[in-house]
């Protein structure tokens, strides 16, 4: 009897034990799994690595950038591309740009190839709410526009620069809108508007600025400190024009404050904690000013044109005054967030970033040796930990020279060696890809209106572009009717499409006719409406612009064009001309007709 009533005891405990042991496992599955971080990347355009009093230029004043550093990690040693639209790129897709298609940063050159799996992809897929406010610069038409790369929230443009800062044409998802105020700060308001009404579940936030970019346009209330001031840090390397420095330093302040506008909301928000900070630039400084004596700037791929100023701070989890000392680069930065987000990257192509969460974290033991490539139009350049190769194959040891002032390829033959090869099977698997001839697509199913500005299109006659760079001009001169402007576009889907002209053109001028035609398709229309602007852009500026000006331009419907699912060329004329001149262009836009 008694090993009967003690089984049956035992019995009796097994299930009390089994059962509390359910009622732990329930309780347990039923609490929160931690929080995944939110994300907010900001990212400058033209701002060099000497732009921020963090690192001890005395000519400015960015508290809030610095708080990062401060608050968070700094890298010592973080590189990016010597001009835009790559640094985006590679920012995006964690791949170096050339495999993604940019080999430009205008006329379709700067387009991030379809197929590449972006950031915004990967974190959409993943649950989080997405947003992009400011410079996308890697494709205007779908599927490159950043509403078709992720991004469920746009407000910006799509160019590679813009022409005017104060109230300037943007858009929101695809529609033309009128911007408010100064557009840093207005791309700051549309961010922080995105993390309020995105506060209850993980955000992505990508700010990319287009600040000190030209022209050189800032308020006043930035400028009035830098305005006649004398420069205690001045440029070693290169002429310096202290009109320029000047605004371009101005503007690094304004940025500061608006990065300090969205750190303060993060802490009224309560997310700070639980929020990744990032910032750093897109290429080195667009003039010559302070960069720390570092050799070249924008557009070189030596170390001051690719050397980037990079903050991140991450309360929850990184420790504050943290120094990265290892070389990194942008194409660490989506490997790098969806590891701290605990996001698979799907998909067969090789990111060539690694995850540098373990540097940020304190983890830098047994961190391999790597080499960083930095490329532009045919220069490639290789930087290890101690040594960068140049585009001309001289080596610098970047710890004892850091200007690059003395070449050791003939003491150090090894590494020369090593790094050449680096270089040569670098260009064989990265420089393979390319394909340039790429038509600008039209009625792609996933977005009923396509824009085709100036700035891809091709003039013929006496048309003439605005400016020689592309982006963000208009066409003009158009005074007789052999003058025409051309896209090279593909048709996706065929059917009616209602067809505008975004112009202007003076009362005195009224009653051009014009022809819109894509093979046998035409449509024809006449201006009746005068839009004669005045010039906006030059007024506002610091230092004389080398950018188009700017000017506001209106619609007009031209009527349907049926188009077929073809490739060709998409061609306006003026077939009469009363007046002395026809009219300027800045956008033909073809909307599917349902």
């Amino acid at each position: 009897m008694y090993g009967i009533r003690s089984a049956s005891c035992a019995f009796r405990l097994a299930v009390m034990a089994t059962a509390m042991c359910g009622c732990l496992m329930t309780a347990f599955s039923k609490e929160k799994s931690p929080a995944r971080p939110n994300f907010v990347v900001f990212l400058s355009d033209d701002q060099g690595w000497g732009d921020l009093s963090g690192h001890g230029n005395v000519n400015l004043n960015t508290p809030n950038i610095d708080s990062l550093a401060r608050d968070g990690a700094s890298f010592d040693r973080f590189y990016v591309c010597p001009v835009c639209s790559p640094t985006r790129a590679e920012m995006l897709t964690g791949r170096y740009h050339p495999r993604g298609g940019v080999f430009s940063t205008s006329a379709g050159g700067e387009r991030l190839d379809k197929d590449e799996r972006t950031i915004g992809d990967a974190f959409k897929a993943a649950g989080y709410a997405t947003g992009a406010f400011g410079k996308w610069h890697n494709g205007l038409q779908w599927p490159y526009h950043p509403n078709a790369r992720g991004f469920d929230e746009y407000y910006g443009f799509c160019s590679g620069h813009w022409g005017n800062y104060f109230e300037p044409t943007l858009e929101r998802n695809g529609k033309l809108v009128r911007g408010k105020g100064y557009i840093i700060d207005d791309l700051t308001d549309r961010a922080i508007e995105f993390i309020a009404e995105n506060r209850d579940k993980p955000f992505l936030c990508y700010v990319p600025y287009n600040t000190p970019h030209s022209p050189m346009q800032v308020p006043d209330r930035f400028y009035k400190k830098f305005d006649g001031a004398d420069l205690k840090m001045r440029s070693q390397v290169g002429r310096e024009n202290t009109l320029h420095t000047r605004a371009a330093l101005a503007m690094c302040e304004n940025i500061d404050w608006n990065v300090g506008r969205v750190l303060k909301k993060l802490d009224e928000l309560g997310l700070a904690d639980n929020t990744v900070v990032m910032y750093f630039s897109d290429n080195g400084p667009n003039g010559w000013r302070w960069n720390e004596g570092m050799k070249g700037k924008k557009g070189s791929t030596d170390e001051g044109g690719v050397r980037s100023p990079c903050r991140i701070r991450w309360p929850a989890k990184i420790k504050p005054g943290t120094k990265v000392n290892k070389i990194a680069g942008a194409i660490d930065i989506l490997p790098t967030f969806a590891d701290m987000a605990g996001i698979k990257i799907g998909g067969d192509r090789k990111l060539d970033g690694v995850s540098v969460k373990p540097l940020l974290l304190g983890n830098t033991s047994a961190w391999p040796e790597r080499l960083i490539f930095n490329h532009w139009r045919g220069r490639t350049s290789v930087r290890s930990q101690r040594y960068r190769l140049d585009n001309k194959g001289k080596l610098f040891d970047m710890v004892n020279d850091p200007q690059q002032k003395k070449d050791i390829t003939s003491q150090k033959p090894d590494v020369l060696a090593r790094l050449s090869k680096a270089a040569e099977d670098w260009k064989k698997d990265v420089l393979t890809d390319w394909q340039e001839d790429r038509p600008f697509p039209v009625g792609h199913p996933g977005a009923k209106t396509t824009y085709l500005p100036a700035g891809d299109g091709k003039s013929g006659g006496c048309v003439k572009r605005s400016n020689k760079f592309p982006n963000d001009s208009f066409f003009t001169s158009w005074t007789d009717t052999g003058g025409s402007i051309t896209w090279d576009i593909e048709v996706l889907t065929a059917g009616a499409y209602k067809a505008e002209l975004y112009y202007t053109c003076a009362e005195k001028d009224l009653g051009v006719a014009v022809e819109l035609s894509l093979g046998k398709s035409n449509v024809r229309a006449k201006i009746t409406k005068a839009f004669d602007p005045p010039f906006l852009g030059a007024r506002n500026d610091r230092y004389k612009r080398a950018e188009s000006e700017a000017k506001y331009f209106t619609s007009m419907d031209l009527g349907t064009i049926n188009l077929r699912a073809d490739r060709g060329s998409l061609t306006l004329r003026a077939t009469e001309i009363p007046g002395s001149r026809a009219m300027d262009v800045r956008y033909v836009v073809l909307t599917r007709r349902d």
